[in-house]
C-alpha cells in the first residue's frame, strides 16, 4: 500500500489522494498506471514495457524522454549484491534530470528532504508513478523485501547519475 510518512509530524498517511496533494505541494508527481495485458514474475523487460506503452510513450513524448528500462531488485542476486545496491541509492542525492520511476512490482521508499526539517518517506508500490524534479534532494530504500521491479524513464542515454549532498540527514532516517 502506498504510504506516506510525514516525519515532522510523526504520522503515517495512507490515502492515496492526501499522499498526492502532500507531493504535488513539493513538486513531486504522484499518479497511477495501469497494464493493458497481464504480467508475471518472468515477463521480459519487452513485455513489460509493451504492457505499459500506453501510458509510457505519451508520457515520454510529451516531457522529450528518450529512454526507458526496467529495473529489477530481488532477493535472488544475493545479499552482497543487494547491500551494494541499498548502499547506493541510501545517500541523499540529486539529479540534474527528473528521476522518474513506475512500480511495476514490489515496493521501495523514497525519502525526500525539502528543508528545515520538512522530510517525507514516500513508499512506493505496484502501480504507483513517480516523477522526482531535478534538484529535489532525496534517497532510495529498497529494503526490508529488497523486491523492486520498476521502469526508469529517461531523458539520455546515461540514465541515472546521482549528485551526493553528504549533508547526513540521510543517517537519521535509516535503519
Amino acid at each position: 500500500m502506498t504510504a506516506l510518512f510525514v516525519a515532522k509530524e510523526n504520522r503515517t498517511i495512507t490515502d492515496f489522494n492526501e499522499i498526492q496533494k502532500y507531493m504535488t505541494i513539493q513538486g513531486v508527481i504522484l499518479t497511477r498506471w495501469e497494464a493493458k495485458a497481464p504480467l508475471n514474475e518472468n515477463s521480459t523487460q519487452e513485455e513489460i514495457l509493451e504492457a505499459y506503452s500506453h501510458e509510457l510513450k505519451p508520457f515520454m513524448q510529451k516531457n522529450g524522454f528518450v529512454d526507458a528500462d526496467v529495473v529489477n531488485i530481488h532477493p535472488g542476486l544475493g545479499e552482497e549484491a543487494l547491500k551494494a545496491i541499498r548502499e547506493k541509492f541510501m545517500k541523499e542525492h540529486i539529479h540534474t534530470e527528473d528521476e522518474i520511476r513506475f512500480f511495476v512490482d514490489g515496493e521501495g521508499k523514497f525519502w525526500f528532504n525539502f528543508g528545515e526539517g520538512d522530510v517525507y518517506g514516500l513508499t512506493c508500490t505496484r502501480g504507483d508513478f513517480i516523477s522526482v524534479p531535478n534538484n529535489v534532494t532525496h534517497w532510495f530504500d529498497p529494503a526490508p523485501n529488497y523486491f523492486v521491479k520498476a521502469i526508469r524513464i529517461f531523458s539520455n542515454k546515461e540514465g541515472w547519475t546521482p549528485h551526493y549532498t553528504n549533508s547526513g540527514v540521510d543517517s537519521r532516517f535509516n535503519p
